[in-house]
């Protein structure tokens, strides 16, 4: 999820962010991302729900742009769902307050969400093979910079970033060829917070 404009994310308008802002439909769309395709009766096993429940909430996503059924899988009646590829933007914040609260509730679960994938990463990295662990990295740094230069440096990294989700989303679409390099659920977080700008609490 991204807030910035220019690239291939789907926007969410007010009521696409009032239906994704309710638990299970943020966790359905959080295994979705992390496991690949999966039906309503998978889910609801690994969610502890009720096929009706995981089958009414997949619809209420793609409803709104969010999933869509995986070509060439499934039998029958039976539907494969994942997320659709380029991911999301919230865009501007919106003035329908409904909706405002909406995109707090999103952002606050993006916090927990990274929270739990770094948590989750320092505790099973030493069970991790050791190439992918050399791949892997934490980075942070404290600039002091313009609002024009974060932009841009914003901007920058996004790009980088939409490049590599472009050639992602091209090994979802297509089977891997005989000889293609291994791949793995590869999770990468951006942040640029101008914690400067926000005013301290005055001292009691």
């Amino acid at each position: 999820m991204t807030k910035s404009k220019g690239f291939s994310a789907h926007t969410l308008d007010a009521n696409a962010l009032k239906s994704f802002a309710h638990p299970l439909r943020l966790r359905i769309y959080e295994l979705l991302d992390e496991r690949g395709p999966a039906t309503a009766t998978g889910l609801a096993v690994l969610l502890g729900e009720n096929t009706g429940a995981t089958s009414y909430h997949l619809r209420e996503l793609a409803r709104h742009g969010m999933i869509e059924v995986a070509a060439g899988m499934g039998r029958g009646k039976e539907k494969y769902w994942r997320v659709v590829p380029g991911g999301f933007t919230y865009g501007d914040p919106p003035p329908d307050a409904e909706a405002a609260s909406a995109l707090e509730v999103l952002l606050d679960d993006l916090v927990r969400q990274r929270g739990a994938e770094l948590a989750r990463w320092r505790q099973g990295a030493s069970r991790a093979p050791a190439e992918w662990v050399e791949a892997s990295g934490f980075g942070r740094r404290s600039l002091r910079l313009t609002v024009e230069e974060t932009a841009e440096l914003r901007d920058q990294v996004l790009e980088v970033l939409e490049r590599y989700r472009t050639v992602s989303d091209g090994r979802q679409a297509e089977p891997a060829e005989g000889g293609e390099p291994s791949t793995g659920h590869v999770v990468i977080h951006f942040d640029v917070l101008p914690l400067g700008a926000v005013p301290e609490d005055d001292p009691a």
